[in-house]
């Protein structure tokens, strides 16, 4: 549907929302399409307001305020907030809070990682290793042909699906150490992979960096590969990031011979797992028995932006007994049959893709330099 324009009479000054709904988008069916909400002045003597738009829109919101100063809008058509209200107190509490009491839970593959280029699938921390053996190979594509559409699938009940995604990662870990995996070909992998991150996701990390914000990335892939990426990628080490994800355990020879602790798949990422988690440069010099103090830290930071692709991704703050969340989904498939629940589920949704440059505004607004 096109809007035209639209008009409407009220008194004036005054505090009003309303939005135009339109639920035959050809993409979203339900949208909020504007980052920041518009705040117009109309004096008693402008009681009427009309807005003329050429753009295809599925949700256009005003707020009129008794503020004479009109603010800047930037038109975002892959953005959707259900609740806006809700997410405005959420940003206030936090900000109140300080930095210190706040972190950043992230999934890896398909979040902070891109979804698609130029209309082809990108390759995920699992899908990027080539074993150097086309038989096992071809055996692990195999099986993601077959599960995968079962993942992303909206009508399969979460304990379902949550068995059927512990056969896919327990029968592909198998077949990696069964293959003889070694880290010299993870090393090689990533080199040759399409694997790409997302635009504005080393401005984010920097930025967390600099607040002293610590960023776990909740990943049911691997740890070692996603540390990998993160070095060929990023040309640099982050000394707040720490991943949580299934760790390999290598020979003297460099070849794979088992995994550390207990299996990580897509629904089953939550702050139970911190254990596992090892901070990014850990191989270059960090003394690792300090540790279990950081994670004790970690607990204690009770704010947090959660950041996932899947609904299941929202599991990962369980066990951090946390304060105030706002949460991000990044919606790249299935958009026509998975919005509704994204939309009731995330505080904020990123359809087709789009770049990490909103969570960056995000957590510039919560702690901007001049904040504490």
């Amino acid at each position: 549907m096109r809007v035209i324009s639209f008009w409407t009479r009220f008194h004036a000054p005054s505090s009003i929302r309303f939005s135009i709904v339109c639920h035959n988008h050809p993409q979203t069916h339900s949208s909020c399409n504007f980052r920041h909400d518009v705040s117009l002045y109309l004096s008693p003597s402008h009681s009427q307001f009309q807005w003329k738009n050429s753009q295809t829109l599925s949700v256009f919101s005003l707020v009129f305020s008794q503020n004479h100063q009109m603010e800047p809008c930037e038109l975002s058509a892959n953005t959707v907030i259900a609740h806006p209200r809700a997410l405005t107190d959420k940003i206030t509490l936090i900000r109140d809070a300080g930095p210190s009491k706040f972190q950043v839970i992230a999934d890896f593959d398909a979040t902070l990682t891109r979804y698609r280029v130029n209309g082809l699938r990108r390759q995920t921390s699992h899908g990027l290793l080539q074993q150097g053996n086309a038989y096992y190979d071809a055996k692990r594509q195999a099986l993601y042909d077959h599960y995968h559409p079962l993942e992303i699938s909206p009508v399969i009940p979460i304990d379902e699906k949550t068995k059927l995604m512990e056969e896919w990662w327990s029968k592909t870990h198998e077949l990696l150490i069964e293959g003889g995996l070694t880290y010299d070909a993870i090393k090689k992998s990533v080199a040759n992979s399409s694997i790409a991150f997302r635009e504005g996701v080393t401005e984010l990390f920097e930025f967390l960096e600099k607040k002293e914000i610590p960023v776990l990335i909740f990943s049911a892939g691997l740890a070692d590969v996603i540390e990998e990426v993160l070095r060929q990628n990023l040309d640099r080490t982050f000394k707040n990031v720490k991943i949580v994800s299934n760790r390999m355990v290598f020979n003297d020879d460099g070849q794979l011979v088992s995994f550390k602790g207990n299996l990580i798949h897509v629904l089953n990422k939550n702050e139970h797992a911190l254990d596992m988690a090892a901070p990014l440069h850990d191989r270059l010099g960090v003394d690792i028995g300090e540790e279990d103090e950081e994670n004790v830290n970690m607990k204690e930071r009770r704010n947090v932006l959660l950041m996932g692709d899947h609904l299941g991704d929202l599991r990962m703050s369980d066990g951090l007994d946390y304060e105030t969340r706002i949460s991000i989904g990044f919606l790249n498939d299935n958009i026509e049959k998975s919005l509704e629940s994204y939309r009731e589920s995330f505080d904020l949704v990123y359809l087709n893709d789009a770049p990490m440059w909103g969570a960056l505004e995000l957590v510039s607004r919560l702690f901007s330099t001049e904040a504490r």
